[in-house]
C-alpha cells in the first residue's frame, strides 16, 4: 500500500511538469508563416517548413528556421534582426540580401530565374557561414559568395521590414538547436546521499536477519526463517522517506513562491530545492543579468575640460552660440566655392577656444556612427500615406534610433539632448539639426565599419554647405592611442573612466583636401577589387589615412547595473561562493563590468590571459599565470577552448583557486562546457544564472539553474529550475531558502529512518528474548497506524523548522559556508541516529518486559504506548524553532492515539489501560528512553554550540 502511494505521488508530479512542457512546444510548432509558391502565398505551420521553401517573415515575427536572405521590402536591400535569443546580445544585427535576387523587379520573378544555393554542412558556430549563390540562366552565370551577413538564423526576430528567405537548415540542424544541449534529469546531492544511507540500511537488514537465523542454529528449513526475518525487519528500509521528501520539496517550493521579499519567483523543478543550500560555484551571464543593458552617456573629456552629468547644460550653452570660426568660413564661402586652404594647414598651431572644441567634438559624435533614425509611420489609409510622410517626418516624439550596438544609440541620444539632432540617414547622406533649427546635410563618401580586430570605425563625410571633407574616427583607446597626435592625457583619463566602470571611446578627426581624398579613393577601390589578400590590402589603404589624427574628445558611457548587484555579489562572496562571469561580450567591456560590479575588488590584480592558438603558447601562458597569486582571471572563449584541449586539468586547477573568473566571448556551448568542467573537476555543486536563450545550455548543464525574466525574453526562465525577476533575489533564495530546505530535508530524512530503525530494534529484542522466534511483535493495524496516522504529522512538521531567522541568515552569509561541507547529513550524523534508535528500542522493549505482569497483551500495550510517546518527544527534541502548526500536529497525533485506544480492544486490554499501573509504567519507560537524550542535547548546546547560536544570543 505504501509503495503504491509513493509512486503515485511521484508520477503525478512528473506528469504535471511534462504536460506543461508539451503545451509550450505545441504553441511554438503551430505558429503560422507565409510560404511563397508558384501559385502565390500559402500559410504553413512552422513544424511543416522544409528545406528549399521560400518563407516570408514580417516585422517582429520570429524566424522559424535557418535561411539565406533573398529579398527585403527595405530600399537599401538590408534589414536589422534581433539576435538576443541566440547570442544574448541585445544590439541589432544588420543583414544584407543577396544582391542578385534583391535586384529582381518583383516578388514573382523569383520563380522565373533558375538558380541554386550551396550551403556548408550544419555547424555549431553561430558567427560563421560559407556558401554560394549561383544563377545559371544568365550569361555568363552569376556567382555570389554567401557569408554570415546573408543568413537569417532561426529564433532571431526581424526588426525592420519584411524579409524573404530560402530555408537551408531546419529542426535539429538549425544553429540555435545545435547550441542547446539535451537537458538531463537533475537529482539533488541530498537525494544521492540518502540513497547511500538506504543502501547501508539494506545491508544492515540482511546482516541482522542472517545473525538471527545463525543464533537460531539453522534449525529445520532455515531459509524460510531467513525470509520471515527479512520481512519482519523490513521496516528498517524507509519506504515512506520518498513520499515525505517529495511532499517536503513541494512545501519548500510553495514557501519560496509565497515569500514576500522575493515576489515573482517561480519554482519550475520541484525536485531540487535543497541544492540551493550547497552551492560553491555560481556561473553568471553579464548582459541583462548583472547589467540592465541600458547605456547612459556619462562623461565627455576634452583634455583640459571634463563634462559630467551635472555640467551637460554648459555644452548646450556652447552649442547655442554659433562658433566664431564657422561664421567666418561660412561668410567667405559665398564668394568662392572652394574654401581657403591656407588657413586649414596652419590651424593646429593655434590653441582653439573651448567653445570651438566642444562644437567639433559634438559634431564628430553626431556624425561618426552607424545609427539610423526610424519614424513609426502613423496608421493611415493607403491613399493618405504620402501626406502622413510629409507630416511627421521629423517630429521628435516619434523618432527611435536603430543601431548594431546600444553604445552608439546612447551617444546619438546624448547629442540630441544637448541640441544637435540626427534627423535622417540613408546610405549616402546624414542630416543633422542644430539647436537653432537649421538642417545641415553631410554626404557620406566612405564607411569603415567596426570589426573586433580593428576595434574602431570611421566615416568620411563632405559638408554640403562648405564642401569640406573630413575623416572622423572613433574606437577603443588601445587602437586609437597610436593613431592620434601625441598628447599627455588620453591614457590616464581612459584609466580613470574605466575604474568608474565606464566604457570609453576615443573620437578623432582629420581634414582632407579634395586631392587627398581622390587619391585615397582610387587606391581604395583598387584594393577592394584585388583577389588575393583583399582584407590586408584594404586595411593598408585605410591605414594610410589613419595618421596624425587630431584628438577631439574621450566619451564615457555607462552600462547600468541591475538593482543591488554589488551588495548581492558581496553577500555571495562572503558566503564562500566563487563567482564566474561567462559573457559573449568583448574583453574590455567584461573587465569593466567585473570592476564596477565589484566582482573583482578594487585592490585585486587582474590577470588577462593572452590569446593563445596552439599548445606551446597555452603552456607558456599557463606558466605565467601560475606565478601570480590571488588575482582574478580574464580569459577569452577561444583561448579557453585551446587550453581545455591540451591542459584541461591544469587550467581547472588554477582557475578554481582564483577568487573570480571572467570568460568573455563565450559561445553557448562553451558556457555549458565550463559548468560541466567544474562539476567534473571539483565535485562541488554549481549554479548557473542567466536571462537569454544563449544561457539555456549552461542552465541545463549546471546542478541548479536560475533564470531571470529580463529584456532578453523568457527562454532562460522557462528552461531553468528556478526563475526570479531580479538578480538581487538570488541572495535570499540561497541564504534563506536554500539553507532551510537543506537543513529541513536532512532532519526529515534522518528522522524517518530513525522511525523505522527503532521499531526494528524492538522486534529484534523481542525475537531474541523469545528464543529467536520469527513472530511479528505488532500486528496489522498497529504497524500501519504507527507509520501513518500516529506519527506522520509531527514528523512532517519538521518541514517548518528553521535553525536561523531569515534576517540573521542574510546578515551573516558566512553561515552558508558550513552547509557546503555537508555536515547536516553524513555517515557521522547517521550513525548517531542509529545509536539513538538502538538505545531507545532496547529500553522500550526491555523495560516493557521487565515490568511485564502476567499477560503478554500488557507488554504490547505498554511498549507501543511508550513508543508513540517517545517518537512525539523525539520530534520535539529535534525541532530548533517552534511553529504553532508543530504544536498542533503533536497534540493532534496524541489525541488520535488516545481516541483510537478505545477501538483497539483486539490488541489491547482496555480495562488494564485505564489503571494507574499502566500509566506509571509507560511514563517510567518513556522517561528512561528520552531523558538522557534531552540531557545530552542540553550539554552539547552548552559545550559546543553551533556557529549561529553565537550570533543570535
Amino acid at each position: 500500500m505504501n509503495e503504491g502511494f509513493v509512486l503515485a505521488v511521484t508520477i503525478m508530479r512528473e506528469a504535471i511538469d511534462e504536460f506543461r512542457r508539451f503545451q509550450r512546444d505545441k504553441e511554438v510548432n503551430s505558429q503560422l508563416y507565409s510560404k511563397l509558391t508558384v501559385r502565390g502565398k500559402v500559410q504553413v505551420k512552422s513544424s511543416d517548413i522544409q528545406v528549399g521553401d521560400l518563407i516570408i517573415v514580417e516585422k517582429n515575427q520570429r524566424i522559424p528556421s535557418d535561411m539565406v536572405f533573398l529579398r527585403t521590402s527595405e530600399k537599401a536591400g538590408s534589414c536589422f534582426i534581433r539576435t538576443d535569443q541566440l547570442d544574448g546580445e541585445t544590439d541589432w544585427k544588420l543583414k544584407v540580401a543577396v544582391s542578385c535576387t534583391q535586384r529582381l523587379p518583383a516578388l514573382g520573378d523569383l520563380f522565373s530565374i533558375s538558380a541554386y544555393v550551396y550551403a556548408q554542412k550544419p555547424q555549431l558556430d553561430i558567427h560563421s557561414f560559407e556558401g554560394t549563390f549561383t544563377r545559371e540562366d544568365s550569361d555568363p552565370p552569376i556567382h555570389e559568395s554567401l557569408s554570415i551577413e546573408n543568413t537569417l538564423w532561426a529564433n532571431t526576430i526581424v526588426a525592420s521590414g519584411t524579409v524573404i528567405g530560402v530555408v537551408i537548415y531546419t529542426g535539429k540542424e538549425t544553429r540555435s538547436v545545435m547550441n542547446t544541449s539535451n537537458p538531463k534529469n537533475k537529482v539533488g546531492l541530498l537525494d544521492l546521499e540518502l540513497n547511500q544511507l538506504t543502501k547501508a540500511l539494506f545491508v544492515a537488514l540482511v546482516a541482522l536477519s542472517v545473525v538471527m537465523v545463525t543464533l537460531q542454529g539453522f534449525v529445520g528449513p532455515w531459509y524460510r526463517s531467513l525470509f520471515r526475518f527479512l520481512l519482519l525487519f523490513s521496516y528498517i528500509i524507509p519506504i515512506s522517506l520518498r513520499v515525505n521528501l517529495d511532499m517536503g520539496k513541494a512545501a519548500y517550493g510553495w514557501m519560496i513562491m509565497k515569500d514576500e521579499s522575493i515576489p515573482g519567483t517561480v519554482v519550475r523543478t520541484s525536485t531540487i530545492p535543497e541544492e540551493l543550500g550547497r552551492l560553491v560555484y555560481l556561473l553568471t551571464d553579464k548582459t541583462g543579468t548583472l547589467t540592465q543593458n541600458e547605456m547612459v552617456f556619462k562623461r565627455l573629456h576634452l583634455g583640459t575640460v571634463s563634462y559630467g552629468a551635472d555640467t551637460m547644460d554648459e555644452i548646450q550653452g556652447h552649442l547655442r552660440n554659433p562658433c566664431p570660426q564657422m561664421q567666418s568660413q561660412a561668410g567667405g564661402n559665398n564668394a568662392s566655392s572652394t574654401p581657403p586652404r591656407k588657413a586649414q594647414s596652419s590651424a593646429p598651431k593655434v590653441r582653439k577656444s573651448v567653445s570651438s572644441r566642444v562644437h567639433e567634438a559634438v559634431k564628430a559624435i553626431a556624425l561618426c556612427h552607424n545609427v539610423s533614425p526610424v519614424y513609426e509611420s502613423r496608421a493611415g489609409v493607403g491613399g493618405e500615406a504620402e501626406y502622413a510622410e510629409a507630416d511627421q517626418d521629423f517630429s521628435d516624439g516619434n523618432r527611435t534610433y536603430q543601431a548594431a550596438s546600444p553604445d552608439e544609440v546612447a551617444l546619438v541620444q546624448w547629442t540630441e539632448s544637448v541640441g544637435l539632432t540626427l534627423v535622417s540617414r540613408d546610405l549616402g547622406s546624414v542630416q543633422l539639426r542644430t539647436p537653432s533649427g537649421q538642417i545641415q546635410t553631410y554626404c557620406i563618401l566612405q564607411m569603415f565599419p567596426f570589426t573586433s580586430e580593428s576595434k574602431r570605425m570611421g566615416v568620411i563625410v563632405r559638408d554640403e554647405s562648405t564642401a569640406e571633407i573630413t575623416f572622423y574616427m572613433k574606437g577603443a583607446d588601445v587602437a586609437m592611442s597610436s593613431i592620434v597626435q601625441y598628447n599627455d592625457w588620453l591614457e590616464e583619463e581612459c584609466g580613470n573612466m574605466a575604474r568608474e566602470g565606464l566604457r570609453t571611446l576615443v573620437v578623432a578627426k582629420r581634414a582632407l583636401t579634395e586631392e587627398q581624398y581622390q587619391d585615397f579613393e582610387s587606391r581604395y577601390s583598387q584594393a577592394k577589387l584585388s583577389i588575393h589578400d583583399r582584407a590586408l590590402k584594404v586595411a593598408a589603404v585605410v591605414e594610410s589615412l589613419e595618421r596624425q589624427m587630431e584628438l577631439l574628445c574621450l566619451t564615457g558611457v555607462e552600462d547600468r547595473l541591475q538593482a543591488d548587484v554589488r551588495p548581492t555579489l558581496e553577500l555571495l562572496r562572503n558566503a564562500g561562493i566563487k563567482i564566474w562571469m561567462l559573457t559573449g561580450d568583448k574583453l574590455e567591456t567584461a573587465t569593466c563590468i567585473a570592476k564596477s560590479s565589484h566582482l573583482v575588488s578594487r585592490t585585486q590584480d587582474i590577470h588577462i590571459f593572452r590569446p593563445v592558438t596552439n599548445r606551446g603558447e597555452a603552456h607558456l601562458e599557463l606558466n605565467a599565470f601560475r606565478r601570480k597569486h590571488d588575482c582574478a582571471l580574464v580569459i577569452s572563449g577561444d583561448s579557453l577552448e585551446v587550453c581545455l584541449k591540451y591542459y584541461e586539468h591544469e587550467l581547472a586547477e588554477l582557475a578554481c583557486q582564483c577568487p573570480a573568473v571572467v570568460c568573455c566571448r563565450c559561445s553557448p556551448t562553451q558556457k555549458a562546457r565550463i559548468a560541466k568542467l567544474l562539476q567534473h573537476h571539483t565535485g562541488k555543486r554549481t549554479c548557473a544564472v542567466g536571462d537569454g536563450g544563449n544561457d539555456v545550455s549552461m542552465i541545463q548543464a549546471a546542478d541548479c539553474g536560475i533564470g531571470i525574466e529580463g529584456k532578453e525574453g523568457r527562454q532562460a526562465s522557462l528552461a531553468a529550475d528556478f526563475s526570479v525577476t531580479q538578480f538581487r533575489h538570488i541572495g535570499r533564495l540561497l541564504m534563506v531558502h536554500g539553507r532551510s530546505s537543506y537543513k529541513r530535508s536532512a532532519a526529515l530524512g534522518q528522522f524517518v529512518m530513525h522511525r523505522g530503525l527503532i521499531i526494528s530494534t524492538m522486534q529484534a529484542v523481542f525475537s531474541s528474548v523469545f528464543y529467536f522466534a520469527s513472530v511479528p511483535l505488532y500486528q496489522g493495524f498497529l504497524m500501519v497506524g504507527y507509520a501513518t496516522i500516529y506519527t506522520m504529522f509531527p514528523v512532517f512538521s519538521l518541514v517548518l523548522d528553521q535553525d536561523v531567522k531569515p534576517e540573521t541568515a542574510m546578515l551573516y552569509p558566512e553561515l552558508y559556508k558550513d552547509l557546503t561541507k555537508g555536515r547536516s547529513l553524513s555517515f557521522k550524523t547517521f550513525l548517531v541516529w542509529v545509536l539513538i534508535s538502538i538505545y531507545q528500542g532496547g529500553i522500550l522493549m526491555y523495560g516493557a518486559l521487565l515490568l511485564f505482569e502476567s499477560e503478554f497483551v500488557h507488554v504490547l500495550a505498554i511498549s507501543f504506548t511508550a513508543l508513540i510517546l517517545t517518537e512525539l518527544l523525539m520530534v520535539a527534541l529535534t525541532i530548533r524553532t517552534w511553529h504553532w502548526l508543530m504544536a498542533v500536529a503533536e497534540v493532534l497525533s496524541l489525541g488520535c492515539y488516545v481516541a483510537s485506544l478505545a477501538f483497539l480492544n483486539e490488541y489491547f486490554d482496555v480495562a488494564f489501560i485505564t489503571t494507574v499501573t499502566f500509566v506509571w509504567k509507560v511514563s517510567a519507560i518513556t522517561m528512561v528512553s528520552c531523558l538522557p537524550l534531552y540531557v545530552l542535547k542540553y550539554l552539547k548546546r552548552k559545550l559546543s554550540p553551533p556557529s549561529y547560536t553565537k550570533l543570535t544570543s
